[in-house]
């Protein structure tokens, strides 16, 4: 259901004093072909009110040709802001970089965090923003469960459809993204919720089982027929199921990468306003599937880099897959059971 402006400003507005955005700070709104008007409208306005000096940059797309869809998650390789100096040095002079285009994953990204600029990333549709404005209380939780993550040196998932996943954790930091950047050098997304790290690299080791309406992004579908992956020293050696096994080995190989095989970050989602159906009610093109994500309870895992955490491994390829139903312990003791998060 489409929203109007007002409450929409309002949004932005909570957001922005989350951020902390104070008056006289410089504001640059980074925008391409897809960035939604009516987002880009509100996130001006709600800047301007708060006496913030607002800029926008628009920049043009890039690796059409190498991209399978048109989802901006689905090729990490160069970015609009590989060598462009200029929109580099524009967004290291903001104070705060409301990215309405997608850059993810990128050393540009990282260039600018390490000024001090903070970026939030928000390109899911309007009514999706509005209903998971963030709060204190989201941060709250994700950050507790962030602290157990950092403090714990195994993870282990386990599920009824045959899940029994266990992950070695320290040379990596736990992660929280709870939707809004507080502190100087923040990068976060709204809407989000979760808590996430990386395996110790080539350290991950058993079987994930993808089971029947477990989710695949950037393919945002719900898998028809359950997908076994064996895991050894770290990599997903193994893909074995029906249809929904070959298109996913397809879509993989089409890299060309052995890295794009890796198990990547790993974590549970702790959104309550999220929705695991929600998926099945937009076109594909509509959303990067942020509900599937989010939703409380899942376990998110993903195939691909891990350079968004220090590591060394870069690849184009970057899957997300949310599973419902599983234990996740960290050291033995139980944070999620059956899809259900003690707090």
């Amino acid at each position: 259901m489409a929203i109007s402006d007002y409450p929409f400003i309002e949004a932005w507005r909570q957001v922005l004093t989350l951020s902390r955005l104070e008056a006289g700070q410089t504001v640059t709104i980074l925008t391409s072909a897809s960035t939604h008007p009516q987002t880009l409208s509100c996130a001006t306005i709600a800047a301007q009110s708060m006496g913030a000096i607002v800029n926008r940059l628009d920049l043009p797309p890039v690796n059409g040709e190498k991209a399978l869809s048109r989802d901006a998650l689905a090729y990490l390789g160069t970015t609009p802001l590989t060598g462009n100096h200029a929109a580099i040095a524009a967004l290291k002079a903001s104070d705060l970089v409301l990215d309405l285009m997608t850059l993810l994953f990128s050393p540009e990204q990282h260039e600018i965090l390490q000024t001090g600029t903070k970026i939030l990333l928000a390109v899911e549709p309007p009514e999706v923003l509005m209903r998971m404005v963030p709060n204190q209380q989201d941060k709250t939780r994700v950050t507790t469960a962030a602290a157990r993550i950092q403090a714990a040196r195994e993870m282990r998932v386990r599920s009824a459809a045959g899940t029994d996943l266990r992950c070695p954790l320290g040379e990596f930091p736990a992660i929280s993204e709870y939707g809004f950047v507080d502190e100087p050098g923040r990068w976060d997304h709204w809407p989000s919720g979760f808590a996430l790290t990386w395996p110790n690299e080539g350290g991950a080791s058993g079987r994930i089982v993808i089971d029947r309406g477990d989710i695949l992004l950037p393919q945002k579908c719900y898998v028809d027929d359950p997908i076994a992956l064996t895991v050894e020293n770290g990599y997903a050696v193994r893909i074995e199921g029906g249809l929904s096994a070959d298109l996913l080995s397809d879509y993989m190989a089409s890299f060309d990468d052995p890295e794009a095989y890796a198990i990547s970050h790993i974590g549970w989602g702790l959104q309550p306003r999220a929705r695991w159906s929600t998926l099945g009610l937009y076109d594909r093109e509509a959303t990067i599937g942020m509900d599937a994500r989010a939703f409380e309870g899942n376990f998110l895992f993903s195939l691909g880099p891990n350079n968004e955490a220090g590591g060394s491994r870069t690849t184009a390829c970057h899957i997300d897959i949310p599973l419902r139903r599983c234990t996740v312990s960290l050291d033995g003791r139980d944070m999620v059971v059956d899809g259900k998060v003690l707090d």
